[in-house]
């Protein structure tokens, strides 16, 4: 009769128990030929890194460690992940059955999140081995009480993965089809900065979850639960999106989202009079390659209805941010067209848009004073510019309809997109200084359309100057583009429209008013010599929009884009003299053009650089939490959100921002300067631009004394207007 299962457990423990016993007397009896536990075994840790522990053993010889009977438990206020340890030996143990075993050393590492308060962490940590020679023994399990010093707070603020060879891990993932993950190689984050959570309410029944990992971590979508506090009668209905198929030692085949998660939750439930939500999110991540975090829970409180950014809240009580009163749109249809009409006409005016109009302007010269031919470029001109407007304003709808945060410029936060549009500026720079002439054979390539005479280059050259225009957010932009991200579909659509008709206004009157027509001048072999002098406002754009990029992904893209330009330069002018020659020739044009391309290839992968903190004393990076916490002690605060691309936002800085005047007056009142980069793409920047109705950037927000709602000001500043806001705020 076989016994049963419970009595197999029983005859196991016996067993156990008997190894156990047995090994005392030879411990009596052969004692000074072996070492204490803990000279054995000797543990050492280090804490250096915030978040994470690393244990490292060293076994004497003739020692051996088992893998399976360590096991490592949280003390007071300690959070514990799983415990990464390397695979060990294989080995059929006589007694256990197959285990593993390490000799000579061992490393393990564990992540780990403290509550609030928590001082030290404290831990216990319980190993076993044996000794392989005679006397052949095991130990008993063994544990000892860590009590460590946690890392000093500075740290886990400026803990970054290095980057200390950018363009190297950009060439490392070079043909492997995707880019090295350099989070891999790197210590791991904190909690907090590895898993980045926030929420928002589009509307009463409709929620908004974000998380955001750095490249090389992954959320679980099965380890995410979901709550309201004090939600009787309430549930909610998430809406996953397709996730990544990942195979995890700990949980199997599962679905993991990397980079960003946009979460839709549904709130199912009479709400009633409710003005507000407490969510309780639990969810657990990882580093790809690397640690496994301990499940975190976040708390976070939403004001239902406006459309506002989530705090989030550890369990131990935290100060909450006052109210924040978010403004109501209160522009007409009429009012936002007019404005849009408006907006669209001064952008002519702006100076990233007029070296693209410097083309279009040598087009109408040379058409002569032909009013069919001036009607021919005004209607394909305003053709192009009202297409990309309206593709524009199609896609900003739909993504807003899919609950993502879009805004105006918003493109020029991909250094792909700066550098191949750097390129075609430059291109089209080459052409008007004589370099080539681009001709039919190209009329659908990169710069040619925008410079080759024809339809083809009229409409082209539309498309590229709202390309162009769209970090330029002019004065009388801003509340037509509010209008339009938070209007319904077709007013938003039409507002977009009106924006392009503004912008193509002067060249339809110079094709449909005669008299207009009459007062260009005429043609003649000066044109030449302008087209030439106008081709040095391209370089300068191009030379912009180089800046833009160093300051997204440093040196290393720079000297990418450098190459790029000067394999153009190559490409362009062999074209130019190949025109006559053979095929070969042809066909090294052919070669250098996809040369071209290499160097965009690594652009995009270049990581951004380690961010420093600000050069301007007493500027405070923007957080909600900080915010807050600012907010709540009762201290004035001027909220910059701003951009390197968006060249209101840097005359305002010139004029007004980085002033003694202005130092002067922060110090006179008491506020602090908060600023928010929105260069590249931020969540939680998004999030407060939503929150404000803001299209895009600038955005100023003075907030005050008391706790009251936050002041918006004019995209345009002045010293006295903000001189005016501050005072009123100190009060």
């Amino acid at each position: 009769m076989f016994p049963s299962k419970s009595g197999r457990m029983a005859a196991r423990l016996l067993v156990c128990l008997s190894l156990l016993l047995g090994a005392l007397p030879v411990f009596a009896q052969n004692g000074e030929d072996l070492l204490p536990v803990t000279e054995a075994y000797q543990l050492g840790t280090d804490t250096s890194t915030p978040g994470v522990l690393k244990l490292h053993w060293t076994i004497a010889p003739d020692y051996y460690l088992y893998r399976g009977r360590m096991k490592f438990s949280a003390g007071d206020g300690v959070t514990l992940g799983t415990a990464q340890l390397p695979d060990g030996e294989k080995h059929h143990d006589e007694y256990l059955g197959d285990v593993e075993t390490y000799h000579h050393s061992v490393d393990a590492t564990v992540a780990y999140t403290v509550a609030e308060g928590t001082s030290r962490l404290k831990l216990r940590v319980q190993y076993q081995g044996c000794h392989e020679v005679d006397p052949k023994i095991c130990y008993p399990p063994h544990t000892e009480q860590l009590d460590l010093e946690l890392p000093a707070s500075a740290s886990a603020s400026t803990h970054e993965p290095a980057q200390p060879n950018a363009l190297g891990a950009a060439l490392g993932g070079f043909g492997n089809g995707h880019p090295t993950s350099s989070a891999i190689d790197t210590a791991p984050l904190p909690a907090e900065q590895a898993f980045r959570f926030s929420a928002l309410a589009q509307d009463p029944q409709h929620l908004l979850l974000r998380w955001t990992m750095p490249k090389g971590y992954y959320l679980y979508r099965d380890q995410t639960q979901l709550k309201i506090v004090d939600g009787k009668g309430l549930a909610l209905k998430p809406d996953w999106p397709a996730g990544t198929s990942h195979h995890d030692e700990h949980y199997g085949d599962v679905t993991v989202y990397f980079d960003e998660l946009e979460l839709p939750v549904s709130v199912e439930g009479r709400l009633g009079d409710r003005k507000q939500l407490t969510l309780e999110a639990s969810f657990q991540g990882c580093q790809q390659g690397g640690l496994c975090y301990p499940v975190m829970t976040r708390t976070v409180s939403i004001e239902l209805g406006s459309s506002s950014v989530a705090k989030s809240q550890s369990s131990a009580p935290r100060t909450t941010e006052p109210a924040v009163e978010t403004p109501p749109l209160q522009t007409s249809l009429l009012l936002a067209l007019l404005l849009a009409l408006g907006g669209g006409l001064v952008l002519n005016l702006m100076p990233c848009v007029l070296p693209v109009l410097s083309i279009k302007a040598i087009g109408m010269l040379e058409s002569g004073e032909s009013p069919a031919s001036l009607r021919h470029h005004a209607l394909l001109y305003t053709a192009g510019v009202l297409s990309s407007f309206a593709a524009l304003g199609m896609g900003i709808v739909l993504l807003r309809s899919a609950g993502h945060a879009l805004g105006w410029g918003t493109q020029l936060q991909q250094p792909l997109i700066v550098g191949v549009l750097a390129c075609v500026i430059f291109a089209i720079g080459l052409s008007m200084s004589g370099v080539v002439q681009f001709g039919a054979s190209l009329g659908n390539a990169g710069a040619s359309l925008a410079n080759r005479s024809g339809p083809a280059g009229h409409f082209f050259t539309g498309v590229l100057a709202v390309v162009v225009a769209s970090p330029c957010t002019a004065p009388y932009m801003g509340g037509a583009l509010a209008y339009a991200f938070a209007a319904p579909k077709l007013s938003a659509l039409l507002v977009f429209l009106m924006l392009g008709i503004g912008l193509a206004l002067p060249f339809l009157l110079i094709g449909f008013v005669p008299a207009l027509a009459r007062l260009l001048p005429k043609p003649g072999r000066w044109m030449e010599t302008l087209k030439q002098v106008l081709a040095f406002p391209m370089y300068l754009t191009a030379a912009g929009l180089a800046w833009v990029l160093a300051n997204q992904r440093g040196a290393d893209a720079i000297g990418l884009l450098l190459v790029a330009m000067v394999l153009l330069a190559m490409t362009l002018w062999w074209f130019e003299r190949s025109r006559s020659r053979k095929l070969v020739s042809k066909l090294a044009v052919a070669v250098l053009a996809v040369a071209t391309l290499v160097p965009m290839y690594l652009l995009a992968h270049v990581p951004p650089p380690t961010r420093t903190a600000a050069a301007i004393d007493g500027v405070v990076a923007y957080s909600p939490d900080k915010l807050a916490e600012l907010r709540a002690a009762g201290t004035p605060v001027f909220v910059d959100i701003t951009a390197d691309w968006c060249v209101t936002c840097k005359a305002n800085e010139h004029t007004v921002l980085h002033t003694p005047r202005f130092r002067d007056l922060l110090k006179r009142t008491g506020a602090v300067y908060m600023k928010g980069d929105w260069t590249n793409v931020d969540p939680t920047i998004s999030a407060f631009l939503q929150q404000y109705h803001s299209p895009g950037v600038p955005l100023y927000v003075v907030f005050p004394r008391d706790g009251g709602p936050g002041k918006q000001l004019s995209t345009v500043l002045t010293s006295s207007m903000v001189e005016q806001a501050l005072t009123a705020a100190a009060r």
